[in-house]
């Protein structure tokens, strides 16, 4: 069994904090050095207080978190509370959080977590926008080469865009800080809304989590069904899809996912296309591949690793 240093850097969205209570569900895999939040689904405000909730929830006081970049590198913040409500966790009631908040920026930590430990040890997953990812390679680019990889969920290629009509969420909100890390020649594996579409909840999904019968549990159930109400209306599906989790799932299980290893460029001028993840999926360009880019999962293994795993919590 691998064993993973981590750190999750996240905008805590109702699928991040799925996310996060797999990784804590996970401590013989993952040893989780700290979660750095980032503005992106809601503002920084709300998304490091997330972070904390979901931490207090799984009985895990003991996590660091990190307060990291309020607005993206070089533009006004774009939230998402149309879909995740105006809190970020919308559809269950937790407590404000009793943990504090680490003094120490996100960037900072990032920086310091990689310059302090061996090189090709750390494992980033990015649940929401790049900025604080990018912002460390900016401000000491000698911690690029000590990243051991990536894994980030961001993009899409077939399923388009879910924010605009080419851009998916994530990567909209800061092509710059996602161009920096495309570029950056860190291995990178994207999963994209290609195969988190894949993800989908139903309602035997949800009453599983729900049939856990522990606090953990009931809070997906219901994070899960007031998520699933933008989702089902926007695309007609069954359920919603769980972005996030899935990044935590293939650094578990990465046999339950396949992909491609190709070329991906973040389109940052185009007002059009701003944020397009360009993926060269078929080899029609001759640009350097930089990415293993996901394209399908076997869900039904996805979502009993998911529910197993909550299980312990």
């Amino acid at each position: 069994m691998n064993h993973h240093r981590v750190i999750i850097d996240t905008d805590p969205g109702q699928d991040d904090a799925v996310a996060i209570l797999l990784a804590l569900a996970s401590p013989k895999q993952i040893d989780l050095l700290g979660v750095t939040a980032v503005a992106g689904n809601v503002p920084l405000e709300l998304t490091q207080k997330n972070a904390r909730i979901i931490c207090e929830l799984a009985g895990r006081n003991d996590v660091k978190v990190f307060s990291g970049c309020h607005e993206p590198i070089e533009r006004k913040l774009v939230t998402a509370e149309h879909v995740h409500g105006k809190t970020g966790l919308d559809g269950t009631d937790l407590p404000y959080p009793q943990m504090p908040l680490q003094e120490i920026h996100a960037v900072d930590f990032i920086i310091h977590s990689l310059l302090n430990n061996p090189t090709k040890t750390i494992t980033i997953c990015a649940l929401g926008p790049l900025t604080n990812i990018a912002s460390a390679f900016k401000k000491d680019p000698r911690v690029v080469a000590r990243v051991k990889n990536i894994i980030l969920m961001g993009g899409a290629y077939f399923e388009v865009g879910n924010i605009t009509p080419a851009a998916e969420f994530n990567i909209f909100v800061d092509p710059e800080a996602a161009k920096i890390v495309f570029e950056s020649g860190v291995v990178l594996t994207v999963i994209p809304l290609d195969v988190t579409h894949k993800a989908l909840t139903s309602v035997k999904r949800v009453e599983a989590f729900r049939a856990l019968g522990t606090p953990v549990g009931k809070a997906v159930a219901e994070w899960t069904n007031f998520f699933e109400r933008f989702d089902k209306e926007k695309y007609g599906s069954i359920g919603a899809p769980l972005h996030d989790p899935c990044v935590i799932a293939y650094l578990l299980e990465p046999s339950i996912f396949s992909g491609r290893y190709i070329n991906v460029e973040i389109e940052t001028k185009s007002a059009l296309t701003r944020g397009m993840t360009v993926a060269d999926w078929w080899g029609v360009t001759n640009r350097k591949a930089n990415a293993t880019f996901i394209g399908n999962l076997n869900d039904e293994k996805f979502f009993s690793l998911l529910t197993e795993k909550l299980a312990t919590l």
